[in-house]
């Protein structure tokens, strides 16, 4: 019998959800059954045997809809097979790989509430004129002036094909 399992992200500009459905596709490739659905949409954990959660982050912690999220399904999600993955731009900085413990302490909160067997960390990407606020675009343009970020899609399509294809054998049993 296949394996059932739930990816599901909060996404605020749209780069996790590419990084969830190549979670959800690499998994289903492995011969998994997968539904791969926002986080808003999700009612009901009860056919699932495993949960892989994503968020972007924002400030440095997930969104408020990916806490809301666990919060809600804390019960659940503490039988169930459970994954965490991450997506952020810190981690596309030059020598960002040096913030990946830092970055790492953004799942804390999630951890808090249940125990993840598998964390994934996913640089993201950078289009402006997506993000939502004023302020924030307008930090976000100083910040690639002055080299912090660049624009464009950094996302390591083989580290998240290879973290996804770890999780059955880490979260079934």
């Amino acid at each position: 019998m296949k394996p059932n399992f739930l990816v599901t992200y909060a996404s605020n500009t749209g780069w996790t959800v590419g990084v969830a459905e190549a979670i959800g596709k690499t998994l289903a490739e492995n011969g998994a059954k997968v539904d791969v659905l926002p986080m808003r949409d999700v009612k009901d954990l009860s056919p699932y045997d495993a949960v892989v959660a994503g968020s972007a982050v924002n400030g440095g912690a997930w969104l408020p809809e990916a806490m809301q999220f666990v919060r809600r399904h804390q019960a659940e999600l503490k039988h169930k097979q459970f994954a965490s993955f991450l997506v952020c731009m810190t981690l596309t900085m030059k020598k960002g790989e040096q913030y990946r413990s830092h970055v790492s302490s953004w799942l804390d909160p999630v951890r808090a509430l249940v125990r993840p067997v598998s964390e994934g960390l996913f640089s993201g990407g950078l289009d402006i004129h997506k993000i939502p606020s004023f302020s924030d675009r307008l930090k976000f343009r100083l910040s690639v002036l002055f080299g912090v970020w660049k624009e464009g899609d950094h996302r390591d399509w083989n580290a998240i094909r290879q973290w996804a294809m770890e999780l059955p054998s880490l979260m079934i049993r």
